[in-house]
Formats: structure tokens, sequence, C-alpha cells
């Protein structure tokens, strides 16, 4: 089964690293498991999500960019 969540970030952002730790609590919280993945390693996602990093995925869509709200991030687990 695959990740319901999918972090894309950029080594040395601190907003990945905030976005990071919510994503892992929540996760944790709800039994979920998550994917991250560098853009930096990938020219395709760096031209896409350059300016927006760090950009959380929910099954497959996007959910935030910048900032990760919990709360947020729950609802969409269990809707």
């Amino acid at each position: 089964m695959s990740a319901r969540v999918t972090l894309y970030s950029r080594p040395g952002c601190h907003l990945c690293d905030d976005a990071r730790a919510v994503i892992e609590a929540v996760c944790a919280e709800l039994g979920e498991s998550y994917e991250e993945f560098s853009i930096d390693d990938d020219p395709a996602l760096a031209d896409r999500f350059a300016e927006e990093i760090p950009v959380t995925f929910v099954d497959g869509k996007q959910h935030d960019f910048w900032r990760v709200s919990p709360d947020r991030l729950r609802r969409a687990l269990h809707p």
C-alpha cells in the first residue's frame, strides 16, 4: 500500500522541516504513512514547485504548500 501523504521538499528548507514535523505527528497519530521527495532530485519537480515548497499531496491531490495545518491534514485523511 502506498503512502497517502506525499511531501515535496528541499534540503535546508526551514518551512520543509516544519511541514515534516506536522506530517510526521499527524500520520503517526492516525496510523498513516507518508513519503518525501526532494525537488532537487528531479528537474521537473524543481520547475513545478520551486516557489511553493514544501508542497503536500493527500491521495494524489495537492493539499497545501508552504505551511501544513495539522487540523486540515487530519480532516483530509478522515473526510
